[in-house]
């Protein structure tokens, strides 16, 4: 037979360092403040980093903005570098211009017929100054063949057939840089003034439009028998007129 059960005994759980119930409640109530303080040192920390990012992108505009400056003062220095020998070139030409012009005030002015080679040479110093910023004077002469890549149409002038299609004459340099045209040659172009089989063009034939007017126009010889007929009835009548008058002043009588 087996023995009886031994009584159950209930007794309180205790901690592992022999800490009652108290303790443990008081544990579980620091676990909030833990978690607080961590996520008090992670936002710390982030805010750190931020104000790191921000100097550091602070320091990189400071960079940009001074090589902006450095890089606009270059450029202005490479500038006036270039545009030196154009002045120099317009400086020439301006005293040149000055000279003539107290001449032509003077009592004794040149010959007008030095004005014509005196402007010449003045626009070729002027094309000397734009070649020196690297645009180059277009060479166009009358009879070249029309281009129409290189020149600017300014009108047509009546030439002979072997002459069709080219330059006749020219009003205005065209200038290039390169292979890039910069400005077109201002020039007249010739137009054969002959059709396709090489007779001239059909001009107005004055006696055609006056035969043409002429059928076209009012008949004269019917309007003058209109006007005869109407004359003739006319004459009738007042003759009739006159039969009658002359009746009755017999009756009376």
């Amino acid at each position: 037979m087996p023995p009886p059960p031994e009584p159950r005994v209930t007794t309180a759980a205790t901690s592992a360092d022999g800490a009652g119930p108290g303790v443990a409640a008081g544990a579980e109530a620091t676990e909030p403040a833990r978690q607080i303080e961590e996520l008090t040192r992670q936002i710390g920390a982030l805010t750190e980093t931020l104000r790191r990012d921000h100097e550091r992108a602070a320091h990189r505009e400071q960079v940009i903005d001074r090589l902006h400056a450095e890089n606009q003062q270059l450029r202005h220095g490479i500038l006036q570098e270039a545009l030196a020998p154009v002045r120099t070139a317009l400086y020439r030409l301006h005293d040149t211009a000055t000279r003539v012009a107290a001449r032509w005030r003077s009592d004794d002015p040149p010959s007008p017929e030095f004005a014509g080679p005196l402007l010449a040479a003045m626009a070729d110093e002027v094309a000397e100054v734009l070649g020196r910023t690297g645009a180059e004077r277009l060479s166009v002469r009358p009879g070249d063949a029309y281009d129409p890549a290189l020149h600017r149409p300014a009108g047509t002038s009546a030439v002979p057939a072997a002459e069709d299609g080219t330059v006749v004459e020219v009003l205005s340099d065209g200038f290039t840089t390169g292979d890039r045209v910069l400005r077109k040659a201002s020039v007249i172009i010739g137009r054969a003034s002959e059709d396709e089989d090489g007779d001239p063009a059909p001009e107005d034939d004055p006696a055609g439009t006056d035969e043409a007017e002429t059928a076209d126009g009012p008949d004269d010889t019917d309007g003058a028998k209109d006007d005869t007929g109407r004359r003739g009835d006319t004459d009738g009548r007042d003759g009739g007129d006159a039969e009658e008058d002359s009746g009755k002043e017999k009756e009376s009588e």
